[in-house]
């Protein structure tokens, strides 16, 4: 991809692991603590150690982890293996 800044042409360098942008689950956790942490805290998040992901057909699915004899959810998230992209964030009930 070629651009233009006015005075010459500057070629984009791009790399693309053979295992995408995500290669492991401690990535796809950072990813998701990222973007988690604005949005329900860091004490929130906390309580919701271990975080485990898994991938499915090229998407992590990274979600917290509740703890035993507690009710309601925990923060979860989709995260493309390709780009990185974050697909889709919510929180269980």
């Amino acid at each position: 991809m070629k651009k233009t800044d006015g005075t010459k042409d500057v070629m984009k360098h791009s790399v693309m692991p053979e295992q995408g942008l995500v290669p492991d689950s401690a990535t796809a956790i950072k990813i998701a603590l990222a973007v988690w942490e604005p949005i329900y805290g860091a004490e929130r998040l906390a309580r919701q150690r271990p975080y485990r992901a898994s991938l499915q057909d090229g998407v992590w699915y990274v979600a917290g982890t509740l703890p035993v004899n507690r009710l309601g959810g925990t923060a979860e998230a989709e995260i493309s293996q390709t780009n990185g992209a974050v697909l889709r964030v919510s929180h269980g009930r």
